[in-house]
């Protein structure tokens, strides 16, 4: 067995290749860019009126002058006026161009209208004052976005103002989620009292949603041929394997060779960690990568958050903000591996204080009801101080 730094090590160094596509802007809400994107022009793209009001000379102004004469009115979306006599002045609205021989606006709330005549009642008036300058944003051509970036409502402004009305992304990976064990069956079925429903490949299919990847949820029966034709059906369909199960060292236990007879070469089975031991990893040379978990509910799921999800991520170049929690409780754990902590955690003081949560295994799903994700806590120690800071997965949002 490997430790867990070897083998994430191992996952990071064996990333998937995506695709470049091209997708509509309407359509690219949660992808990760392929390209970078540049200002098509200075932003804001005029000198910008930012408030409702009047424009004039400010030098006119410092003459004392206080009372102007309106020529005419600069609305937003009109080409840019003239001031042609300084004495004179430009209503305005906000968004507008700023006219012409004009260089300050003054708020309706600084000044007095009345028969056309604006009296100003501020004291002071500053060139350039409520005017929003061009290129003051973003001069034409710098580098708006870059490329790998995860695509949100902000980059969908930004997308829009630059008019990308399609966007190069990378594709993600196509991804089958596989379930075997003649003990599963559908969760629309009553099973009988030897069975229980599929609920591994839920978890996993709705974990993946939540990265905005959609995935297809396969079960396979055990038995070693038909396991076999199945999985090399998937595999010219998908990129990517998840499989839950059939791992470990049972009689019906046949992945790791059908996936030997497929191509797949194994990279390591077996972890030091608990739960989630067994875990398998292997390559195919077409870019196809499986991942063979254990079938206990909390093994997969750990398993899920601690490889594949920070996996999917830096192959797409989306970058992962690293979370630590403060153990609330001191704890034992005295054998030779990494043990992943189910905790319950609240933000103190702009900590994260982790409170363990008592389980039954790796095979008590319900457990994940009232923990927040796991505490990693490394293998060369057996007693673990209340106090002490650890890396936090995390599985609930915050």
């Amino acid at each position: 067995m490997i430790t867990v730094e070897e083998a994430s090590s191992i996952i990071q160094s064996n990333l998937f290749k995506p695709r470049e596509i091209s997708v509509p802007l309407d359509q690219c809400n949660g992808m990760t860019l392929a390209e970078p994107i540049h200002a098509d022009r200075d932003f804001p793209p005029f000198d910008r009126v930012m408030m409702d009001g009047v424009a004039i000379a400010s030098k006119s102004f410092y003459s004392d002058q206080r009372n102007f004469t309106i020529e005419g009115v600069q609305m937003a979306g009109m080409p840019q006026l003239t001031l042609n006599d300084p004495s004179k002045c430009i209503e305005v609205m906000t968004g507008a161009v700023l006219p012409k021989n004009t260089d300050a606006v003054i708020r309706y709330e600084d000044v007095t209208i009345e028969n056309r005549v604006v009296s100003i009642n501020s004291d002071t008036v500053e060139s350039m004052q409520n005017v929003h300058l061009q290129g003051m944003d973003s001069a034409k051509d710098t580098v708006l976005i870059r490329n790998g970036t995860k695509i949100s409502t902000a980059e969908i402004g930004i997308l829009a103002t630059v008019g990308k009305g399609e966007v190069m992304v990378y594709a993600p990976p196509k991804v089958a989620i596989v379930s075997t064990g003649d003990e599963l069956v559908s969760v629309r079925e009553i099973p009988k009292e030897y069975q229980i429903r599929q609920s591994n490949s839920h978890v996993l299919k709705a974990a993946l949603m939540g990265m905005g990847i959609e995935a297809t949820i396969f079960h396979i029966i055990d038995e070693q041929a038909q396991m076999n034709k199945a999985m090399d059906k998937i595999f010219t369909e998908h990129d990517v394997m998840i499989l839950s199960g059939g791992v470990s060292k049972g009689r019906k236990d046949f992945v790791p060779e059908v996936l030997n007879e497929l191509g797949v070469k194994k990279l390591f089975h077996g972890v030091k960690q608990r739960p989630g031991k067994p875990f398998w990893f292997g390559t195919r040379e077409d870019n196809k990568t499986v991942f063979a978990l254990p079938g206990n509910p909390v093994s997969t799921f750990m398993c899920f958050y601690k490889y594949i999800k920070p996996w999917i991520n830096a192959s797409l170049l989306v970058k992962e903000k690293a979370e630590f929690g403060i153990l609330n409780e001191g704890f034992t754990f005295d054998k030779p591996m990494t043990y992943f902590l189910q905790v319950k955690v609240s933000n103190v003081d702009g900590q994260l204080i982790a409170t363990p949560v008592q389980g039954q295994g790796s095979g008590d799903l319900g457990n994940l009801l009232l923990a927040d994700g796991f505490l990693e806590l490394e293998q060369t120690v057996s007693n673990f101080s209340k106090g002490k800071v650890f890396p936090f997965i995390r599985y609930r949002s915050a």
